[in-house]
This record gives structure tokens, sequence and C-alpha cells, in this order.
């Protein structure tokens, strides 16, 4: 199976989630989709009074440089471990 296939069907099984993840699973899951999908950050921080916002901000800016093949790969690993806890 492709990496493309491989991230493309943990995309899918993450909707099949039973249990809602905790916060920090959410922001990881959110910043590897990111990066795998689009690359480095290309927005700008959101203002302090965005608190969610500028959390997944910065969950995202923490992946800066991974390569999308990289975080494609973290990311379906990731969705591998939640369906283990949260299915």
């Amino acid at each position: 199976m492709s990496l493309d296939q491989k991230f493309k069907e943990a995309e899918a099984a993450v909707k099949t989630l039973t249990k809602r993840p905790t916060d920090e699973e959410f922001l990881k899951l959110y910043s590897l989709y990111k990066q795998a999908t689009v690359g480095n950050i290309n927005i700008e921080r959101p203002d302090m009074l965005n608190i969610k916002g500028k959390a997944k901000w910065d969950a995202w800016k923490s992946k800066e440089g991974m390569s999308q093949n990289d975080a494609k790969e973290a990311y379906a690993n990731f969705v591998d471990t939640l369906l283990g806890k949260y299915k």
C-alpha cells in the first residue's frame, strides 16, 4: 500500500472513533494533518483572544520543517494509536 493510500485510509478511519480524544491528541492530529496536506505553516498567528486558534497554530508551527511524507506517515501511525485507544 502506498503512503498516500495509507494516509487516506487514516483520514477515513479517524472519523470512526467512538470516544473523544484528549485536546492534546486533537492538536497533534491537527498539526500532523496540516503538515501532511499543506506543508509548513503559511498563515499568521491568531491574536491573543483567539485561544483555540493560537493553540492550533502553535501545534502546526511545531511541525515546521517536517516533510509532508513524514507527516503523512506520522499521522497514519497516530490514527492507529487512537483507534486502539478510542474505538
